[in-house]
């Protein structure tokens, strides 16, 4: 049985991927946040709907290259909800304005640890771009009946022969070159040289040989794991929330040999927004609040980017999804920080031979 987001998430999945600027259909049109399918659910932002009476309107995007692209283009939004590793680019085209952090109840209480990741949050200047708000891994996810965890102890089992055709990684670059990063011993990949992006590049190559299909949302890969269509996996926390959740034994590896990969996403204001100004931070706000915690981490094992938030998780739900110990959590992860653009359209333009079998 599905749990009530899967089932709006596959209901908007039919009727929105046709279409980046497809709008949801109950919506506030004096604000339009540009976002990944799901996340318009009302329970991220029930403050703004307390508040404004009705949820703003939704456009969406398969993954941040689409969306830059869509936007350089032309298309309009207010808010938009881009990860760590493309904020830098996103601002340097133009699209961005600065917040006003004076506006953002909460501003203070953002995990340091997150505000402190390079080129994040704010620039040399001290201009805020970007509210960090949610935050989790990609790691390896796997089927415990069919699968050994004795196995899987490496992340190199993603191309052990013995897994071909039950392999499914993310048609997202970012995730691709993390899980190679770890596999080749890389933690820090801004500093990624020549010779180690062709030792990655070269693992994703040995991966694609074992790979049934490129995941392109949380639906996806949920539907390819509790199907029996694939066994392994390099995914997101909530597809083994989300499949543990409906009886499906689909489970997450934390302690490889090599660790996991952990990013952080959040929300910028977009230049020239055409929406109401207050309702953008009333927004921000919303999502920003820290009784939010409890939907991010008791349903989709995601951190909240507000400490207060984290705080007030009760510590049995912290444990089960391995929040815990923050420290050790991130003792063996490659944190997904901003890249170098010309490494980052390297990688772009490799990933798209090696996904073709080049």
């Amino acid at each position: 049985m599905l749990t009530r987001r899967m089932t709006l998430t596959l209901a908007l999945a039919g009727t929105l991927a046709a279409s980046v600027s497809a709008l949801a259909l109950a919506e506030d049109r004096e604000l339009t946040v540009f976002d990944w399918s799901g996340y318009e659910d009302p329970s991220f932002h029930p403050a703004y709907v307390e508040k404004n009476g009705d949820s703003p309107a939704f456009a969406f995007f398969g993954d941040e290259d689409e969306a830059f692209e869509k936007l350089r283009a032309g298309f309009k939004a207010d808010l938009a909800h881009p990860c760590s590793q493309t904020v830098v680019k996103w601002r340097e085209a133009g699209i961005l304005q600065p917040l006003d952090t004076s506006k953002i109840t909460g501003w203070n209480d953002l995990i340091p640890g997150i505000m402190s990741m390079k080129d994040l949050a704010t620039d040399e200047n001290g201009r805020a771009w970007f509210m960090p708000w949610e935050w989790g891994n990609t790691l390896l996810t796997y089927n415990s009946e069919n699968i050994d965890e004795n196995d899987i102890r490496s992340l190199k089992a993603l191309a052990d022969p013995k897994f071909k055709d039950r392999v499914s990684i993310g048609d997202n670059v970012d995730d691709a070159y993390a899980l190679a990063s770890l596999a080749i011993g890389v933690k820090d990949w801004t500093q990624m040289t020549d010779d180690q992006f062709t030792q990655a590049s070269d693992f994703l190559r040995e991966v694609h040989k074992n790979v049934r299909l490129y995941w392109t949302d949380t639906t996806e890969i949920v539907q390819a794991l509790s199907g029996g269509e694939v066994d392994l996996a390099w995914a997101w926390n909530d597809a083994s929330v989300q499949s543990a959740a409906d009886g499906a034994p689909i489970k997450a590896k934390k302690d490889t040999e090599e660790g996991i990969s952990t990013w952080v996403c959040g929300y910028v204001l977009l230049k020239d927004a055409p929406g109401n100004i207050d309702k953008a931070y009333d927004y921000l706000n919303a999502v920003n609040d820290p009784e939010v915690a409890q939907v991010l981490v008791g349903d989709w094992g995601y951190g909240q980017a507000n400490a207060k938030g984290m705080a007030g998780v009760d510590a049995a739900t912290l444990q089960e999804k391995g929040y815990d110990d923050v420290e050790k959590f991130v003792d063996k992860t490659l944190f997904q920080s901003p890249l170098p653009p010309d490494l980052k359209q390297k990688m772009i333009a490799e990933f798209e031979k090696i996904k073709a079998g080049y």
